[in-house]
């Protein structure tokens, strides 16, 4: 029997090239053992817990509570999943929250909200102006309306002082969002700042620290590892993922993942969402596009010593929008609102259903070659394990082949031949032939919440 690599996998289109394939709602997870070196986990589930006033704009866990802006409306929401309403913050895309000692900072509408944990209250003071985005840093809310960074008063955080105002200076492109230290991140550089004190603005750009990429949106950016993610890339060069790293940039996208990215307008990647989550000995990465979510996982990467990337997705069949919105660690659990309802929900290790309904997975095998023969697939073996309380008959897992790469052979399904227990090997045979080299595609629902540990090919080689 020959092993086949399933971590991820590689197709064609119309155009002759070779693309790269991930897999979809299943994780690779590196782990040195005698049956491979990785393997495939379900990926979890989302179980609705409640329902909010309006779609999820971003959360957060501030003082042990958990906060959300859904709709125009700032919302707390219990353990049980019970929302109350709290203010009125206005509408708009993602919202940005952030706290100091006494107050949680929220950013909606262009406009900036402090709550400190009994009432919302604007910052009115006609010097703050436009509101896209903000930090709070050394004791200061810092907001920036894509020209100047502005710092409100460090005894008064409703007053603004115009004379404490500061700009991004190393290159004209507009300020798309602030995080950290803080970062200035613009459109096509990043600069860093330091608290130099004195009268005027407090933060001082640093000399020798400007990144020459940067963010195509105000929240297509995350803090991840103590250092900023972003989407973006520097003046006349295609968007792409990268990493600042003491005072670089270091790109986590691969080839695939700029490839997936150019077939997005600009002004549609400035309206996505880029997350952080670290959790159980991964550390991802989330950026949601409208049709999928793909997700970076940097400790497997290393693991690995490759990029590892796989697809999110909550459409029943092919790919479409990842339910799953604003992580938030809190009671035990990973919360998220739904990106198509006024949902709040937990992701669910148990399960693989999104709000209730089936969603589909799928993954494709690296290129299978015999030294230019061919071969006669005589059997596919497929190493799986399933849930413990798991019965017969319950599940669908289908697989096809591909001599071009575009173009599939008939699906042939497993159901009623699946036996009770966790170890599922399962079993296709007669398989067919190829002249050169083929790909192999394995596909089911969430019904069959399956993990796959080894994929083994019987093959006779055929010289001609």
């Amino acid at each position: 029997m020959t092993q086949l690599s399933i971590l991820n996998g590689i197709y064609s289109e119309t155009l002759p090239d070779i693309r790269v394939s991930y897999p979809k709602n299943l994780v690779p997870v590196p782990l040195q053992q005698t049956a491979s070196a990785g393997y495939l986990r379900a990926a979890e589930g989302i179980t609705k817990k409640g329902t909010g006033p309006g779609d999820d704009r971003g959360g957060i866990n501030w003082n042990g509570a958990h906060y959300r802006v859904m709709g125009s409306k700032f919302v707390s929401i219990d353990e049980n999943g019970v929302v109350t309403e709290i203010d009125d913050v206005g509408n708009g895309g993602y919202v940005t929250l952030d706290y100091s000692f006494d107050y949680l900072g929220i950013t909606s509408n262009e406009d900036l909200f402090l709550y400190n944990g009994a009432v919302v209250t604007q910052v009115t003071d006609p010097d703050l102006g436009t509101v896209l985005d903000h930090i709070w840093v050394d004791g200061y809310f810092m907001t920036t309306d894509g020209e100047f960074l502005i710092v409100t008063d460090i005894a008064d955080p409703f007053s603004v002082n115009p004379v404490k105002y500061g700009s991004s200076e190393a290159d004209p492109d507009p300020i798309k969002a602030i995080h950290n230290e803080p970062y200035a991140l613009n459109r096509y550089t990043v600069e860093i700042f330091d608290n130099v004190g004195g009268t005027g603005f407090p933060f001082s750009r640093v000399e020798g620290a400007q990144v020459q990429h940067g963010s195509v949106g105000t929240h297509s950016c995350c803090v991840f590892l103590d250092t900023i993610v972003f989407v973006g890339g520097g003046r006349n060069e295609s968007i792409s993922v990268w990493l600042v790293d003491k005072g670089n940039s270091q790109k986590l996208a691969t080839r695939e993942i700029d490839i997936i990215l150019s077939e997005y307008s600009e002004e549609l990647l400035a309206k996505i969402l880029v997350e952080a989550r670290i959790d159980k000995g991964h550390e991802s990465i989330y950026i949601h596009l409208p049709d999928k979510t793909l997700v970076y996982d940097a400790s497997a990467s290393r693991m690995l010593q490759q990029q590892v990337w796989y697809i999110l997705s909550s459409a029943k069949t092919g790919t479409g929008e990842y339910r799953g919105r604003s992580l938030v660690y809190i009671f035990g659990d990973w919360w998220v609102g739904d990106s198509q309802s006024h949902g709040v929900g937990v992701l669910d290790e148990t399960r693989s259903e999104h709000w209730g309904e089936g969603v589909e997975w799928d993954f494709n095998t690296t290129l299978i070659y015999q030294d230019g023969n061919s071969a006669i697939f005589h059997e596919l073996e497929l190493m799986a394990l399933a849930n413990s309380d798991s019965e017969s008959g319950q599940y669908t897992v289908s697989t096809q082949y591909s001599s071009d790469g575009e173009s599939y052979s008939n699906p042939i399904a497993i159901t009623t031949a699946i036996p009770t227990g966790r170890n599922k090997n399962l079993t296709w045979l007669a398989q067919g032939s190829m002249k050169n080299w083929r790909i192999q595609r394995f596909f089911g629902t969430s019904d069959s919440k399956l993990s796959f540990l080894r994929l083994e090919a019987r093959m006779e080689a055929l010289n001609v």
